[in-house]
Order: C-alpha cells, then sequence, then structure tokens
C-alpha cells in the first residue's frame, strides 16, 4: 500500500505540475501574447485591399471627352462552383466572346482567368451565374485616340500618368484609393461575401483642358495633308486666344505619321518670322521714321566680311517695305541703330531664351545668347532671324503680345478643374506677365503685318471677308549641329482678323520637298486653309459676334438676278480672287442654297456672280461666306456638300 501511495503521490505532482505548465503557458498566450496571436489569425483570416480610385477626365474646352476611366472586369470562374457546367459554359463563351471549346478547355484547370478586360454591359448577364467571380478594374481609354495624343499623353500600366497632361496633372487626376477587408478561408481563397470598407476611394478631379477639339483635328488634318503634298520631314501647327493666352490646338507629326510634342520641345531658327521684333525695338525706341528709307543695295550687301541677299531686290525700302517683302538687307541696316543690349533685352522680353510656363513637361527654352556672347555678326543675324532658337508653342506667345496691344501672357492648357462633386477647383484667368511695347506700337505692327498679307510675301494666306495680319519666315535648317544643304524650315505666324485679333495660329513645315519651300507658297497657304476651316465650323472658340462687325454689309438682290455667271467650279482650296478689276464691283449677299442639289446651287450662286468651291458631295449643307454674308462679285464661295438624308 505504501508503494500505491507513493505512486500515486508521484502521478499526482507530475500532473499537477503539468496543469501548472499549462496554465502559465495559456496566461502567457492569452494574456501576455494574446494580441499578436489575434493579430496574426486575423491576418490568416482577412486580407487588406485598396480600393482604386476613378481617374479624373479630361475634355476639350466645350466638355468633348478627350480621357475617361470607365468600369471594365476581369472574370473568373470556379468549376466547382458551376451549378449547371452543361449551360452555364455556352453561356459564359457568349458574353466573352469566346469559342466554347476554348471555355472549355481553360475550365480544365480548378479556376479559369479570363483578363478581358470586360465592359458592364458583356458580365451583366453572368453576375446571376454561381460560381463566375467578377474583379472590377478601372481602365483608362480615349475615346478620339488620334486626337492631341503627344500633348494628352498616357497611363502606365500602374495606372499613374506616364507622359504628357496625364502626367504632368497626376496629382489632380489620380484622386485617393480606398481601402476594404476580405475574408478567406484557411487555403487562402476569399470567400464570395463583400468586403468591409474601411475607407471609401475619392474619384480624381475633372481637368477642362483649353484645347478646342474642332480646332485640333482641323490642325491635325491640314498639317498630315501639307506633309504629304509637300513631302516634308514633319510640321507642327499652334494656335492661340491672343486674349487669354489659352491654347486651342497643337498638332506635331513627322514623315512616317508618328506624332510627339515637338511644339513644346523642339527648337528651331526662325528666321524672317522674327523680323517683326526687331522693328518693335526699333518702333519702340524710336529709330526709325515711317517714311524714312534705306537702299536695297540691288539685292547685295556686304557686311562683315559676308554677303546678304535678298530674294527681290528693291531699290529703296522703307520699315514697312521690309517687312512687307521681307527684306534682309534693309533690316540689317535699320537693327544697326540699336545697341546690342536693346535688341537683347526685347528679344528677351518676347519671351525667348526663357520657359513659357505652360504645364506641359520638359519645356525647352530655346537659345538666346547674351551681347556678351555675340560676335560682330550676331546683332544682323538676329534681326534677319538666325542665332537665336525658338520652340513653335514661344513664336506664338510672342505674336499673341503683339495681338494683345503689347501684354506678354503666360500660355495655359488648363481651362478649369472641376473635384468629384462637380465644384469648380480652379477657373484660368489671364496671367499678364510683363508689358513688352505700349498698345499703340502694338498697333503699327500688327499694321506692319497686315501689309505683309496684303500686297506682300504673304498674300498666300488673304481671306476674301477678313484681314489678316502675318509674317513668312523661311530659314536655312539645322541638322547635327550645322546649317544642311539644301534644308529648310517654312513658318508662318498669323493673326486673326488683323484689326482685332481672335486667333493666333503659327505653322511650321520642316524641309518641304515637293515644290517651293518658301513660306510664301507652304506655309502660308495652310494657314489659309486651316482659318476657311475654322470659319465654316460650327463650334469653335471664335467669337461669331465680333467677326460679323468686319465683313461690310451686303445690298441685298433677289436670287434670280444675273449680274454675270462665272461658269466653272474651282477646287478646294480656293484662293481669293486678287484682280485689283474686281474692287470696284458692288458686294452682294451670299444667297441660301440649302438642301439644294449640287448642280443647281452652283448655278444660284454662279447667277450671282461668284466664284464657287465645292466640298463633298450629296446636297448644299452650307456655305461660307454665310448666307447674308457679303462678298465681291467674281469672289469665291465654298459650298459645303453632305450626303443625301
Amino acid at each position: 500500500m505504501a508503494k500505491l501511495a507513493v505512486r500515486l503521490r508521484a502521478v499526482e505532482v507530475v500532473v499537477g505540475g503539468a496543469l501548472v505548465c499549462i496554465a502559465g503557458r495559456a496566461a502567457q498566450l492569452q494574456l501576455l501574447e494574446g494580441r499578436r496571436w489575434a493579430e496574426e489569425a486575423r491576418a490568416q483570416r482577412t486580407e487588406h485591399v485598396a480600393l482604386p480610385a476613378r481617374r479624373g477626365a479630361l475634355t476639350d474646352r466645350h466638355g468633348t471627352p478627350l480621357a475617361l476611366t470607365q468600369e471594365t472586369y476581369h472574370v473568373g470562374v470556379a468549376v466547382n462552383e458551376l451549378r449547371d457546367p452543361a449551360k452555364d459554359v455556352p453561356r459564359i463563351a457568349r458574353r466573352l466572346r469566346l469559342a466554347t471549346a476554348d471555355v472549355q478547355r481553360a475550365l480544365r484547370r480548378r479556376y479559369a482567368y479570363f483578363a478581358g478586360p470586360y465592359s458592364v454591359i458583356d458580365v451583366q448577364p453572368l453576375r446571376a451565374v454561381r460560381g463566375v467571380h467578377l474583379e472590377p478594374v478601372l481602365n483608362r481609354f480615349y475615346p478620339a485616340p488620334d486626337l492631341a495624343r503627344p500633348v494628352i499623353g498616357r497611363v502606365g500600366d500602374d495606372g499613374r500618368g506616364a507622359s504628357g497632361l496625364e502626367r504632368a496633372l497626376d496629382s489632380l487626376l489620380a484622386g485617393r484609393p480606398g481601402a476594404a477587408v476580405v475574408l478567406k478561408d484557411r487555403a487562402g481563397r476569399e470567400y464570395e461575401s463583400p468586403a468591409r470598407v474601411i475607407a471609401q476611394p475619392v474619384a480624381g478631379a475633372d481637368v477642362a483642358l483649353t484645347l478646342d477639339a474642332e480646332l485640333q483635328e482641323i490642325a491635325q488634318r491640314a498639317l498630315d495633308d501639307a506633309i504629304r503634298r509637300m513631302d516634308a520631314d514633319g510640321g507642327d501647327v499652334v494656335m492661340m486666344d491672343p486674349a487669354t493666352g489659352e491654347v486651342l490646338a497643337v498638332a506635331s507629326r513627322r514623315r512616317d505619321g508618328s506624332a510627339r510634342p515637338s511644339v513644346f520641345t523642339d527648337t528651331f531658327e526662325p528666321g524672317s518670322v522674327a523680323k517683326i521684333f526687331t522693328a518693335a525695338a526699333l518702333l519702340a525706341l524710336q529709330r526709325v521714321a515711317p517714311a524714312e528709307r534705306v537702299s536695297g543695295e540691288d539685292g547685295k550687301y556686304r557686311l562683315g566680311g559676308r554677303t546678304i541677299t535678298d530674294e527681290e531686290p528693291l531699290p529703296v525700302l522703307t520699315l514697312a517695305d521690309a517687312i512687307r517683302f521681307s527684306s534682309n538687307i534693309a533690316l540689317v541696316k535699320f537693327a544697326a541703330r540699336l545697341a546690342p543690349a536693346e535688341q537683347y533685352a526685347m528679344l528677351r522680353d518676347f519671351g525667348f531664351g526663357a520657359f513659357t510656363g505652360i504645364e506641359f513637361p520638359a519645356e525647352a527654352t530655346g537659345r538666346l545668347r547674351p551681347p556678351a556672347e555675340w560676335s560682330g555678326l550676331s546683332a544682323g543675324s538676329l534681326a534677319m532671324g538666325y542665332e537665336v532658337s525658338v520652340t513653335p508653342l514661344q513664336l506664338a506667345v510672342a505674336y499673341a503680345a503683339l495681338a494683345n496691344d503689347g501684354v506678354l501672357l503666360s500660355p495655359t492648357l488648363i481651362r478649369d478643374v472641376r473635384g468629384p462633386g462637380g465644384d469648380v477647383a480652379y477657373r484660368h484667368r489671364p496671367e499678364p506677365v510683363r508689358r513688352v511695347v505700349r498698345p499703340e506700337v502694338a498697333a503699327a505692327l500688327r499694321t506692319l503685318l497686315r501689309g505683309v498679307v496684303e500686297g506682300g510675301t504673304g498674300a498666300e494666306a488673304a481671306l476674301v471677308n477678313f484681314p489678316v495680319a502675318a509674317k513668312t519666315g523661311t530659314a536655312r535648317r539645322v541638322v547635327g549641329g550645322r546649317y544642311a544643304p539644301g534644308q529648310y524650315t517654312a513658318s508662318f505666324a498669323a493673326l486673326f482678323p488683323a484689326d482685332r485679333p481672335q486667333l493666333v495660329l503659327v505653322v511650321k513645315i520642316d524641309d518641304p520637298r515637293k515644290g517651293s519651300y518658301f513660306a510664301a507658297q507652304t506655309a502660308a497657304p495652310v494657314t489659309r486653309s486651316m482659318l476657311e476651316q475654322a470659319l465654316a465650323a460650327r463650334t469653335v472658340a471664335l467669337d461669331r459676334a465680333r467677326l460679323s462687325t468686319a465683313a461690310p454689309r451686303a445690298v441685298a438682290q433677289p436670287l434670280d438676278d444675273d449680274p454675270g455667271v462665272v461658269p466653272y467650279v474651282v477646287s478646294w482650296p480656293f484662293r481669293p480672287d486678287s484682280s485689283p478689276a474686281l474692287a470696284d464691283v458692288a458686294r452682294r449677299a451670299v444667297p441660301d442654297v440649302t438642301g439644294r442639289p449640287l448642280r443647281e446651287a452652283v448655278r444660284a450662286l454662279h447667277r450671282r456672280g461668284f466664284r464657287v468651291a465645292l466640298k463633298g458631295w450629296g446636297v448644299a449643307h452650307h456655305t461660307w461666306p454665310a448666307v447674308g454674308d457679303s462678298a465681291a462679285a467674281g469672289a469665291t464661295v465654298t459650298l459645303f456638300a453632305a450626303p443625301r438624308p
């Protein structure tokens, strides 16, 4: 018995010790380590997931969508959860637009994944199919994939802006992601139960750009056509509102059809298109009188060991003549009256050699060397538009200052920013940088530019009813740091209309090979074509009421009057008739031919005494000049046709 008692006592001690150890360990796990183990258990059963925020939209100034975010879906199918595979598989294949055999092959695995992405319409009927799991994904898409894409840019695989405005405005567009908790089983698979949302995602802001989609399309189409017809290396177009600094259209194209934002990033020597800025310094500092003349030197002038030439020699020239006929010799002679510091200061004040402040990333500054780095030939070179490099945007901004009575404005691509609730967080207001010249000097410079179109080198840009102020520029092209033999850059800068400009337009054509390389025959007609199309467009950023005051009132005549017939139809794009005999012919109203067959409409316009430029086919849709507007006998009326309803 004694031995039994000892054994029982030993067992009790062992059991008691074990219970104490168990209790101690339990206390340790529960009291000291309980929180850590609870968190690990929760981590195994739950997972924190990010809820993506809807990226803000990019639209043009009229609300036309340029970049949008839509909800799409990836589709997963758990094979063992399907209730009736024979019926479900064909249904899934049909909604995913896949062959039934392909879906059956994918379902040989326990879980099949179809990346898609698929739209809401595609997957809506699949929500009722047990075993089908939908994973929502926010995708960025561009309704007009080719419209202003180098400017708009793109979004990377991580959903962040990778280039263009998508990158520059990423902090506005991206929004703030939310967070949620989902439950998982022992194998780590998520339950179908809804996730518990911890923080709701906040959508990004919507940004309305200053771009005008219709003007943008006009610019791209005209530039593509010009590059093809002229066999050019590429080109650029900029359109701006000079009163606000808003950029209305930006187009850049290369010969191979590619597009990059060279309007902002690539520089060139502007040549004669920059002569107006030398004239600005001369007029602002009163170094030349309106009637003062200099010799044209029969087209050849020796200066500092080099020969300066003019394409069209003139015996004597005023400053107005020098701008109108783009005389290198006269401008160099007039520019000699400026001190280097004065010439440099004027170019610098117009914004050359500095950032414009546009919101686009990686903007180039161009190059304008200070006078201390000039050679003895630099002053003359700058007067002719050499030894300075600019971007097309800088050139447009400088011309906008001339249109804006001498005030330089910061350019912008952002019109307004609206929060997720639609409240306006930002609205652009014109931002003056500095006054470059006095209003009266700016007006005098616009008059000089108007003379370029009215009988000068820019005559190919003339419009029938509206005055245009502009300047041509043809410069040798720099390739690899040297002037390339036989290669030129043709550029043209225009203010429309000349008296109260609403539009600044800069066109640059790189190395046109077919036909003439002079801007007067290349960039100027492209400008005219774009202005004609902009005037004929229905919704563009032009003030029609202000434009209507530029055209004189017509004397109404009955449609059956027969003041003279012009028995042919001219092709598009048309050229205004500059015959002096037409100057004294009475103006008459453009008749209403809307809805008529083309033959009948053309005859009616001929009876009124107009030439006709026909665009399109079908029936008459509208004309430019518009119905009731005035035009001289013999002027060209563009008749736009539309397919028969």
